[in-house]
């Protein structure tokens, strides 16, 4: 409601406004610092210049009776209406204006305040003055060819006796059908010319452009037609007047006859691109980049091709073959070390004879076609694809490093190693070697890789042995990997190293690296347990979730081996909260894949996700709810493969433990608790109300009504009503009579407010009043209460008869 201490105002659209015949017009109107309802009435009324003291109503929100004789017409066939904005404002619409609308116009609000105070009508002038705004265009039919210039005029006047200005555009029609048309370009009321959508960079580029001409001669030129311009082109004229309130206000319209417009398309048929003979290359080299056009009929187009490194323009060409150098280039053309010419008319040609270190990038060449050789607007321009050109540097080193992702395994797994050479120029020969533990030498050639790829195996390697198949691949251009698939013992274990040798010119250099790695025998490990070092931590990243969110534990595992090859089984563990004085297994993966899923805690099955990482286990939970609150373990178990699941693990560890709380999304509500009064003659209807300030969006809300009997009576507050989210109504014990019940109504009239309505209210109803408003919402599982509040106070009183 609008309950307010301040005064009622009522403001309406300052006048004099002044509008032409035959438009669509609306007055606004607006109340402030009223009491009662939120949506106020309004009623509408002119004073004529003939009879300036005589009332004559036009229009109500609230009475369908309210219109003179002469406007009942017009208000029923809606040629006459009050839209409403907001519950406190409005406008009057009036789509046909007429000379006999001019006059005062008045705006008045019904009273809904206890008392009167304030302004309840406001007054604003509206004069209607003739439409003189005129604009011309003479209709054609244009076919163009692409590229060509095209121009338009439009004749635009007004004769207003008041102050106007004047806006002019062009507008496009795509289709015959298209209803929606594109604005092309505007000459403001402000004088701003302003560009559509579309033409945005053709009018930044001067392409398209607008001009006064003469008196009232406007004229739009079009540079180079393109085929999106065809279609159908007109001129709208609109005359703009400044309202008292410093708004403009556009009066009228006027849409010319159209011009339709044809392109002519040229063919869009340009293809360009780029190649290199070589794109690595030392400083000193030669770089020849070629670019290539491809269009139909080539011989008798016209091109012009520029050359870019980087973004930046390097050269040009024009259509006869003229060479255009870029300043910082120009020297290094003079001294002979670049050149570029036209060979053929597709096919231009850049030569570097001496690249340097700043010629490194990425090249394109960009084409051009035009209509004339002279010409400087493109038909079409088309760009190729980058080539990326790599400049090193003389005297440039390899660099080598050698890594593993296995620098301790058990024995039986297999080792991988990594040669990553980088900055080498020319063909290379790899070669490994090993030196076993413990062992001063020489070192064990493995295997080794020639520059033209052949592959050579050391002797201790080359009858296979039970190590498998070794390989050895080039996997990228500067990466070389050694595997050995099955190891022996711990003899496998030891440094290994990767040598690269570069060839050029006659000249080699070499260089050298070297990893260490472990092989453990498994039997060796697990005969103790002291060496198998296992320890389980586990985590979760949050521990406290609210009802309904997911949540994750991550068991990580640590031992002195890899765990791929060894059996391995793992179990969760779950104690309640409360306690329950011990820990339930919810589930235990076995060392098979198996998913054993305990008795105790059957909930969780349906919504618990197992997965697996190379050094972790993680038990993600769904949808959590109250029973998911506890306290969580892992449990892992290593075993030896002889006496796999007989007897005992060889080794067992188990985790910290995680507290994981459950809580319910935090309640946002709040319920108005401004204290407010009712005064209202014995007999009377009145409501009171409860107001929901804020909430959850999908929250549900019981609401109970209460009333505190005025002194001497009880102080202890009397149940009224309670209305259930599902709509179930309970009444307490002093109003669950049948009279009662018909007289206490609890009405909920829109998303956050809620009434208690007393029909036939009597002096016994006196007292004050609140609302308790309970919010609920689903959860997973069930209906929950996430929290209350408690409304203001509202106090009832009674007018005796005779009291104002």
């Amino acid at each position: 409601a609008g309950l307010s201490t301040g005064q009622r105002v009522v403001t309406v659209q300052k006048g004099p406004l002044y509008r032409v015949r035959g438009s669509h017009v609306t007055l606004w109107c607006k109340v402030s610092g009223y009491q009662g309802p939120a949506e106020q009435n309004f009623q509408w009324s002119i004073y004529l210049p003939s009879a300036p003291e005589r009332e004559v109503q036009i229009v109500s929100t609230v009475d369908p009776s309210f219109p003179y004789a002469i406007y009942t017409q017009r208000v029923r066939s809606r040629g006459i209406y009050v839209e409403r904005v907001q519950g406190d404002a409005v406008l009057l619409h009036i789509t046909d204006l007429q000379d006999r609308d001019a006059g005062e116009y008045e705006c008045h609000t019904p009273n809904t305040d206890e008392r009167y105070f304030g302004s309840y009508s406001a007054k604003t002038n509206l004069s209607v003055i003739a439409d003189t705004l005129w604009a011309s265009m003479v209709p054609q039919v244009l076919t163009r060819t692409e590229g060509d210039a095209v121009e338009l005029t439009c004749d635009v006047s007004k004769s207003t006796a008041q102050h106007t200005h004047l806006s002019v555009g062009w507008y496009h029609l795509q289709g015959a059908g298209e209803r929606r048309a594109e604005e092309v370009l505007t000459l403001s009321k402000d004088f701003i010319l302003r560009p559509g959508p579309s033409y945005v960079q053709r009018f930044l580029a001067g392409d398209v452009r607008l001009n006064k001409v003469g008196n009232t001669t406007y004229k739009l030129s079009i540079g180079g037609a393109e085929p999106s311009d065809r279609g159908q082109l007109y001129c709208e004229a609109a005359e703009w007047i400044e309202d008292p309130d410093e708004t403009w206000k556009d009066i009228s319209r006027k849409q010319t006859e159209r011009t339709s417009l044809a392109v002519m398309s040229q063919g869009r048929d340009l293809s360009v691109d780029i190649a290199a003979a070589e794109t690595s290359l030392s400083e000193g080299d030669t770089l020849q980049l070629n670019c290539m056009v491809g269009a139909q009929k080539s011989s008798s187009r016209h091109f012009q091709v520029l050359w870019l490194l980087n973004s930046v323009e390097v050269a040009r060409v024009d259509p006869h073959g003229v060479l255009i150098w870029e300043d910082e280039y120009e020297e290094r053309a003079k001294l002979g070390q670049l050149r570029a010419f036209k060979q053929s008319n597709v096919v231009y040609v850049l030569t570097i004879y001496e690249v340097e270190l700043k010629d490194n990038g990425t090249y394109h060449c960009s084409v051009s076609e035009v209509k004339t050789p002279g010409d400087f607007h493109s038909i079409q321009t088309n760009l190729s694809s980058g080539i990326q050109v790599d400049v090193k540097p003389l005297g440039y080193h390899m660099r080598l490093s050698v890594s593993t992702s296995t620098p301790q395994v058990m024995a039986g797994d297999a080792l991988i190693l990594f040669c990553d050479v980088q900055g080498a120029t020319s063909p290379m020969s790899v070669q490994w070697w090993h030196l076993p533990p413990q062992h001063p030498g020489p070192q064990v050639p493995v295997a080794t890789m020639e520059q033209d790829g052949t592959l050579s195996l050391g002797s201790a390697y080359q009858d296979g042995r039970t190590q498998g198949s070794l390989r050895l691949e080039k996997a990228s251009s500067g990466t070389f990997t050694l595997v050995i698939p099955n190891t022996l013992d711990e003899s496998d274990g030891g440094r290994y190293g990767c040598e690269a040798t570069e060839w050029s010119r006659g000249q080699s250099w070499t260089e050298e690296e070297e990893t260490v790695v472990t092989v453990s025998s498994m039997d060796e490990v697990l005969s103790s347990r002291a060496g198998l070092g296992l320890h389980a931590m586990l985590r979760s990243r949050i521990a406290t979730v609210r009802y309904g969110q997911s949540f994750e534990l991550d068991c990580q595992v640590n031992a002195r081996y890899t765990l791929k090859e060894v059996p391995v089984s793992v179990g969760w563990l779950f104690q309640p909260s409360p306690p329950t004085g011990h820990y339930h297994e919810l589930v235990r993966v076995l060392p098979s894949g198996t998913v054993a899923w305990g008795t105790a805690q059957p909930h969780f099955q349906a919504k618990a996700q197992l997965t697996k990482a190379a050094t972790s286990f993680r038990l993600r939970i769904h949808n959590a709810v109250a029973a998911d609150k506890g306290t969580y373990q892992c449990e892992v178990e290593v075993w030896r493969r002889n006496t796999l699941m007989l007897g005992q693990p060889a080794a067992t560890a188990r985790s910290n433990a995680v507290g994981i709380k459950v809580v319910l999304p935090e309640s946002k509500l709040q319920v108005a608790t401004k204290e407010s009064s009712v005064e209202i003659a014995g007999g009377a209807d009145t409501a009171i109300e409860c107001k929901i300030m804020f909430a959850q969006n999908n929250s549900h809300f019981t609401v109970t009504w209460y009333l505190l009997p005025p002194p001497p009576a009880d102080a202890n507050p009397l149940k009224i009503i309670r209305a259930h989210y599902s709509s179930i109504l309970e009444y307490g014990a002093e109003f669950s009579s049948p009279a009662q019940k018909s007289r206490f109504l609890s009405q909920r009239v829109s998303s956050n407010i809620f009434w208690l309505r007393i029909l036939s209210a009597n002096p016994r109803d006196q007292g004050r009043y609140y609302c308790v408003v309970e919010e609920w919402l689903w959860l997973v599982d069930g209906w929950y209460k996430l929290g209350e509040g408690a409304s203001g106070r509202t106090t009832l009183e009674f007018k005796l008869p005779g009291e104002q």
